[in-house]
């Protein structure tokens, strides 16, 4: 990834604030000369590692039985940006059109688990994490649905865990621009309901 120094993302608890909210993660691996790409929810477990789950019937699981270096690319809001929102655009007119968002890659090893352990271990963190999220008090429960179901559902899936050895990040939300135009942007971005890059923007100023 391109990453100017001044659009490196350094804070970690912003890097797990944007994959905690956008957990909807894109998984690369390379295998002859191909990319293999899959849009998995991935969540953090502990330390260094990632968990999520694939279909059985994705054949991720058997193309790599032993496991395989891997990118998991979260991209948080996004948001087009116009001149006419910088200020200063009437002194100069020097301005041009840019893209404003945030992502992370992480990069490590991708490992496979079939145990109704590792299965249930996966499955009830996503579900308690984002249940919680979501549903409140209300939240879904898997003991809601009938035994013999879960057994199945269980089957039909494998789980995964990603261990991060290097993590890059990037926040292009116009650090590089004069203060007077950082500033409007991010008027803009809270009239355009981007909540996400308003409050990122509010957080670095």
């Amino acid at each position: 990834m391109y990453l100017p120094n001044h659009f490196k993302e350094n804070d970690k608890k912003e890097i797990e604030k944007l994959i905690k909210q956008f957990p909807l993660a894109t998984l690369i691996c390379y295998l002859d000369g191909n990319f293999i790409a899959n849009h998995i929810p991935i969540i953090h477990h502990k330390n260094n590692e990632y968990i999520g789950h694939i279909a059985r019937a994705n054949y991720l699981h058997e193309t790599f039985p032993n496991g395989t270096n891997a990118i998991a690319i979260f991209r948080a809001e996004d948001s087009y940006i116009s001149p006419n929102w910088y200020p200063t655009k009437p002194e100069t007119h020097r301005h041009v059109p840019t893209w404003n968002y945030q992502v992370v890659h992480l990069h490590g090893h991708l490992s496979f688990y079939k145990s109704k352990k590792d299965k249930l271990s996966t499955v009830g963190k996503l579900t308690k994490t984002y249940e919680l999220a979501f549903s409140g008090k209300k939240a879904w429960k898997m003991s809601d649905a009938p035994k013999d179901f879960m057994e199945q559902m269980l089957e039909n899936i494998v789980a995964f865990k990603l261990k991060v050895e290097r993590i890059s990040a990037k926040s292009k939300i116009s650090q590089n621009r004069e203060k007077v135009d950082y500033e409007s942007v991010q008027s803009v971005m809270k009239d355009l309901d981007k909540t996400s890059l308003y409050n990122s923007m509010k957080r670095s100023v």
